[in-house]
């Protein structure tokens, strides 16, 4: 006679084998093993308390448990397609091995509140790994701003030269993305921390269960609010892939910026030999695919959010076998982008700064025009027609076939009287000066840096 499945009462007929594939979760959602057996027996202290299962049956359940997670651990739990998903699987080898408590275990709950607080828990854990993860991102930027508040860079809008900055200033940047991106996770976590177990099915359960002890044993701050909401809800997954593909994106910038400064035509990085590849036909080459193997998974990331978006979009409540499509994306975008922050983490704390290199490049290009049209209008002269003053002077520049920054003095005063002997273009005084809060200064610099430490130590 052929296997019954656990819940095949309803049928008279054995399922057809495509059927078994094309239903079953098991081969992806095993990694919520874990979360699985945590929840099973949370479930079970809370049914033993309110007298539905004996203080046997427990035992007999928290040591089959140990057993399954056991077996899962050293390699040795078998993995039936039959069994559709890892919430079947565990409870069908537990009751094998302790007989029928294993059957009582499912008692006031349903596979949809208990994939969901499933989901749930790995979801909440991967947030506080990732936000970890990322405080270790931030602390790798702030690293390399600490040594550079005097590195003069050309800032740039529109990929072009535009005023003078510090590499500390532009590594802070980073940081301040990376910044919100720790507090995007963290704030889902929080908002996310709450509990299905309980809901059963979508409408909750006549049998006399305590969610709040479920709740508390297994971490979350309280037990859901509305059953029929929880068991279809799948918004922390959602959050969490959005707050990936941001983060994602963020990572990409910077991988950008990598790739363009690592070139011969810029000079102003150097990524170490450990983090770059060769070659297969030119001897000379020194590729940098880790950067931009990073900027290219971030269309991966964007493809797991819209996936679930588009599986979410239009389902009746409450629970629906659509949302047996959430997990995947999840899985993939997590484990991708854990491994694109070690390896960018890694690259960060070993890339070559070439100073001398970015000051050249900030000695073309005029960076200081602006100072000059500044330095004009604070002596009373209309903006407009500063402006119109600093592009001759500009124009004088290239005649001469130097940057703005090196004209002389009286150079500058032959365009215009009202340039006076403390005018000042050089890319130090223009970096210097820019000082109010937030600002490029090495002062204010100063500022962000203990901002940013203080929050690495705080959080």
């Amino acid at each position: 006679m052929a296997e019954q499945k656990l819940s095949s009462g309803r049928f008279k007929e054995i399922q057809d084998e495509l059927l078994d594939k094309f239903n079953a979760s098991i081969f992806f959602d095993n990694k919520l093993y874990e979360e699985d057996i945590k929840g099973s027996l949370a479930h079970a202290k809370m049914l033993t308390n309110q007298g539905i299962l004996t203080e046997k049956e427990l035992e007999d359940i928290q040591k089959g448990l140990a057993e399954v997670k056991k077996e899962i651990e050293e390699g040795n739990f078998v993995y039936d397609i039959k069994d559709e998903d890892i919430h079947m699987a565990i409870e069908k080898r537990l009751t094998e091995i302790i007989g029928d408590a294993g059957k009582k275990l499912h008692t006031a709950r349903s596979r949809n509140d208990q994939v969901a607080v499933d989901f749930r828990m790995y979801v909440l854990k991967q947030d506080k790994i990732i936000a970890a993860k990322i405080k270790e991102l931030i602390n790798s930027f702030v690293n390399i701003a600490q040594n550079h508040k005097d590195t003069i860079l050309p800032g740039m809008t529109h990929l072009q030269h535009a005023q003078p900055i510090s590499f500390a200033f532009h590594m802070l940047a980073y940081a301040s993305m990376f910044k919100r991106d720790y507090e995007r996770f963290m704030s889902s976590y929080e908002r996310n921390n709450l509990s299905p177990l309980g809901c059963a099915a979508l409408a909750g359960t006549p049998h006399p269960i305590d969610r709040e002890q479920t709740a508390k044993e297994l971490g979350f701050k309280a037990p859901t609010i509305n059953c029929l909401d929880t068991v279809s809800d799948r918004d922390f997954a959602l959050e969490i892939l959005f707050n990936i593909a941001t983060l994602s994106m963020h990572m990409s910038r910077i991988a950008e910026e990598l790739i363009i400064w690592s070139t011969s035509e810029f000079k102003f990085v150097t990524i170490s030999d450990k983090y770059a590849t060769g070659s297969s036909i030119m001897p000379q080459k020194k590729n940098p695919d880790v950067p931009e193997l990073i900027r290219g998974k971030t269309g991966r990331t964007y493809g797991n959010l819209i996936a679930l978006l588009t599986v979410m979009k239009g389902l009746p409540l409450a629970y629906n076998k659509d949302t047996q499509e959430d997990k995947e994306g999840v899985f993939d975008s997590v484990e991708n982008i854990l491994l694109s922050m070690d390896i960018l983490i890694a690259l960060m704390n070993t890339l070559t700064i070439n100073k001398d290199a970015m000051l050249k490049a900030g000695k073309t290009g005029h960076l200081t025009a602006t100072d000059l049209a500044d330095y004009l209008a604070k002596k009373g002269v209309p903006f407009r027609e500063a402006h119109h003053i600093t592009g001759r002077a500009v124009a004088l520049a290239e005649d001469k076939g130097v940057d703005l920054s090196e004209l002389s003095l009286e150079e500058l005063q032959s365009i215009d009287e009202r340039i006076g002997n403390d005018a000042d273009m050089s890319l130090v005084n223009s970096l210097n000066s820019r000082n109010s809060y937030g600002a490029t200064a090495p002062s204010q610099v100063q500022i962000q840096l203990k901002y940013f430490k203080e929050f690495l130590n705080e959080n």
